[in-house]
């Protein structure tokens, strides 16, 4: 008896902390046309990079972007172009969190940047597939995971079956835009 009170005990104990944790990642939609997808930031292990992602979700930049970079087998990108491929102004650049060594797996979300490390603004990508090759080592500055699909990974799956092309001098564009038209925490 004095064992199960235990165990029980225990498991609430254990209950209630892990949705303590949960509580301190904050979430994120993004309604598409494609069907939402929802996203949980990890603000303890990149704290600038979800800082950045929040003031552009709180002043409504992401409406109206589209995924404008869509690679089967390796990940979907958004966060910068309107439908007609203009790209949208954003914030200066921020410090690179990949030495955060979150990895690159599938359902992950990652700040999009140039070859110079520091380099991201608004731009993001969820990748499809474990991308190892973006991770940081001592060579490699990686790009910075900053959360994880948990709810419409299906939608972002279903992003990366559509047909794409080139515009603007950009390759891998959806021919139809998918556009995020909304985005917001929960």
């Amino acid at each position: 008896m004095v064992f199960k009170l235990r165990s029980a005990f225990m498991a609430a104990v254990l209950f209630i902390f892990s949705h303590i944790a949960l509580a301190d990642n904050p979430r994120v939609i993004l309604e598409t046309s494609q069907g939402n997808i929802t996203i949980e930031l990890f603000a303890e292990k990149a704290p600038v990079t979800v800082e950045n992602f929040l003031a552009y979700v709180d002043e409504g930049f992401y409406e109206g972007t589209q995924f404008h970079r869509v690679i089967p087998g390796f990940m979907v990108q958004g966060g910068g172009f309107t439908a007609d491929m203009q790209q949208k102004s954003g914030r200066a650049p921020i410090v690179n969190e990949a030495s955060n060594l979150i990895s690159n797996k599938r359902g992950t979300i990652a700040m999009a940047r140039t070859r110079v490390p520091d380099s991201a603004t608004s731009q993001f990508f969820i990748n499809l597939v474990d991308n190892l090759n973006l991770n940081y080592t001592g060579g490699n500055p990686g790009y910075a995971v900053f959360g994880q699909v948990i709810e419409g990974l299906d939608v972002v799956d279903s992003i990366a079956t559509v047909k794409t092309t080139s515009k603007n001098r950009h390759r891998d564009v959806p021919a139809e835009p998918i556009l995020i038209t909304k985005a917001s925490r929960l």
